[in-house]
């Protein structure tokens, strides 16, 4: 599938058009454009390296780029604590967990100052099988489990745009498995999810489209039915052809 950049859609949840960023002498990201519409999981994809934990950061305002980031049509904010405001959540991969707290404790922290704050913890608690938990300390738990209070802290707020940063790793077939449907549900609510992930197996079984980095540029971009015969991703990333497991599943 071809790299060349979307023709924009302006009812875009999240664009990013041209985005670069640059360490010293050192291009990161190179003009990097995509799109994610609501209620669509897109996934970055890449070796290594390749840049797109770099373009999470863009987004989020934690890095100078250059480029236009775009949340709903209007320009992203460029301080991390106002994305909250906009609709935008992000998942990390140190998760980012105060682990002296409680499972309850860590996922109101968002949202402590609303009123109706306790009533949508339990809520998210209830979703993500945590509430037998709900009073553990963080320390406590297997690290699937933090896992799930990361995703339960993202999800709290009820953003409209989901930002997961290798939300797979570290977990193992059941885990993953039981992932991908909290995040289908994510998305048939009509949250966006940009995801970054090695998982290719999770990737091409729950994005709807998928965008390929190497060296910080775009080299294909399309559905997991295209990517998994574009043989500049076998290339530079997966080594082999990427069996459909929608059809093994």
């Amino acid at each position: 599938m071809s790299p060349e950049e979307p023709t924009r859609d302006p009812a875009a949840r999240l664009s990013v058009e041209g985005l670069t960023v640059a360490f010293g002498g050192l291009t990161a990201v190179d003009g990097v454009s995509f799109e994610v519409r609501p209620g669509e999981v897109v996934a970055l994809i890449g070796p290594n390296g390749a840049g797109k934990t770099t373009v999470f950061n863009a987004i989020c305002g934690l890095v100078r780029s250059r480029g236009a980031i775009a949340i709903d049509g209007a320009p992203a904010p460029r301080r991390t604590a106002n994305l909250r405001e906009r609709g935008v959540a992000r998942t990390l991969q140190g998760l980012g967990l105060f682990v002296g707290l409680s499972v309850r404790e860590n996922v109101l922290v968002p949202i402590a100052d609303h009123g109706d704050a306790a009533a949508r913890v339990q809520r998210r608690l209830d979703e993500l099988s945590l509430a037998a938990l709900a009073d553990t300390p963080v320390a406590a738990l297997s690290y699937p489990d933090r896992k799930r209070v990361a995703l339960a802290r993202a999800l709290v707020s009820e953003p409209q745009l989901l930002l997961l940063d290798e939300p797979a790793g570290g977990l193992g077939a059941d885990d993953i498995a039981d992932l991908a449907d909290i995040v289908r549900s994510v998305a048939a609510g009509g949250c966006s999810v940009l995801l970054v992930e090695h998982h290719v197996d999770f990737v091409m079984a729950l994005a709807d489209r998928i965008v390929v980095l190497d060296f910080g540029r775009v080299i294909s971009r399309g559905t997991p039915a295209e990517i998994r015969v574009d043989p500049r991703v076998e290339e530079a990333y997966l080594g082999t052809r990427v069996q459909d497991v929608r059809a093994t599943a």
